[in-house]
């Protein structure tokens, strides 16, 4: 999918220095990855103290072998 963007010339020539992309294409995207994994670990901590634990379970007894 084409897409035109006006990005400021400053930000993504300096994008592409500083992670040492062959190309604007690469910084973009790279820069979408790593934004898109942001928002989801946002969205895991949002459920921090929401979601119920068992405080007798054994992680250590799941871990042996039959």
């Amino acid at each position: 999918m084409a897409t035109n963007l006006q990005i400021d010339d400053k930000l993504i020539v300096k994008a592409v220095k500083l992670g040492r992309h062959k190309t604007k294409k690469a910084a973009v995207t790279r820069a979408l990855i790593e934004y898109i994994q942001h928002m989801e670990q946002e969205k895991i901590l949002s459920m921090f103290g929401s979601v119920d634990y068992d405080p007798d379970y054994n992680y250590k007894k799941q871990r042996r072998r039959a």
